[in-house]
C-alpha cells in the first residue's frame, strides 16, 4: 500500500491545488454530513471528520461555522451523493464520487467526459469490485507507532505508513471501522489532521506514456467538474 500512497498523493496534490475549489467541495461534504446526522460534531463523527479536513485545508473558522449553519437551515436536502463507474481508454477502471444538487446535469457531464475520451460508463457494481474501500486517518507523527498499531489492531486497523515529507502517519483501516478508529484516536489524544475514505485498487496497471496521456485527459475532465469529489483508478505509474 505504500507504493499506492505515493501515486494517490501526487494526484491529490494536483487535484486540490485550487483553494476555492477545495472549499466548495468541503462545504458540500459539510452539507451531506449535517443532513445525515445533524449539526453537532460531538455526536456526528462524519461532520467532526469534515471539520478536521477543513482546518487542514486552512479553511477559515467562520466559513466552517457558516456552512454548518446554512446546512442546518436550508438547501441540505438538495444535495445527494452519486457514484459513477466506468472504463476509460485502454480499459482503465474509474470510479467517480459526486455530490450534486442536479443529478441530470451531473450524469450528462460525466457521460460526455467518457464519450470524448473513448471511454464508457458502466452499470453499478461493474467496477467497484476492483477496489477495496478503506477508512483513512492522517495523524501527526509524534506517537509510538508500534504501540499504536498494537492498540488499534482489534479495532480494524490494516496498516500504518509514513508520510515523511510532512512528518505524518497515514492510518488505513477497514471501511466499517471509521467510527471506532476515530474514537480510539481521540481517546488517546492523538491529533487527527484529516480523515475520510479511499478506494484502493486491488491491482495496478502500468501504461505507456501515450496511453497515460489518453487516460489523464479523462481524469482531468472529471476532477475539474464542480460536482466531483473524488476520482479513483488503477494506473500504476502515474
Amino acid at each position: 500500500m505504500g507504493r499506492a500512497f505515493e501515486f494517490r498523493k501526487a494526484r491529490k496534490l494536483k487535484r486540490w491545488s485550487s483553494m476555492a475549489k477545495t472549499f466548495t467541495r468541503i462545504v458540500k461534504d459539510i452539507s451531506v454530513a449535517v443532513k445525515d446526522a445533524g449539526p453537532n460534531p460531538e455526536s456526528n463523527s462524519r461532520l467532526r471528520a469534515v471539520i478536521q479536513n477543513a482546518k487542514s485545508a486552512n479553511m477559515p473558522k467562520e466559513n466552517i461555522t457558516r456552512a454548518i449553519k446554512n446546512a442546518s437551515e436550508k438547501n441540505t436536502e438538495n444535495y445527494k451523493e452519486v457514484i459513477f463507474e466506468g472504463y476509460g481508454p485502454h480499459g482503465i477502471p474509474v470510479i467517480i464520487e459526486c455530490i450534486t444538487d442536479n443529478n441530470n446535469r451531473t450524469v450528462a457531464n460525466i457521460r460526455s467526459y467518457f464519450n470524448k475520451c473513448n471511454g464508457n460508463l458502466a452499470t453499478s457494481g461493474s467496477v467497484e469490485f476492483l477496489f477495496t474501500r478503506y477508512s483513512t486517518f492522517k495523524i501527526q507523527n509524534n506517537v509510538d507507532r508500534d504501540v499504536l498499531e498494537f492498540e488499534l489492531i482489534d479495532y480494524g486497523l490494516e496498516e500504518i505508513i509514513d508520510d515523511n515529507d510532512n512528518n505524518q502517519l497515514i492510518i488505513y483501516a477497514n471501511f466499517d471501522s471509521f467510527g471506532e478508529i476515530q474514537r480510539e484516536l481521540e481517546k488517546r489524544d492523538v491529533i487527527i489532521i484529516s480523515s475520510g475514505f479511499e478506494r484502493i485498487p486491488n491491482n495496478y496497471k502500468d501504461l505507456k506514456e501515450d496511453q497515460k496521456r489518453d487516460i489523464d485527459k479523462l481524469l482531468e475532465m472529471c476532477e475539474g467538474d464542480d460536482d466531483v469529489q473524488n476520482v479513483y483508478h488503477n494506473i500504476g505509474n502515474s
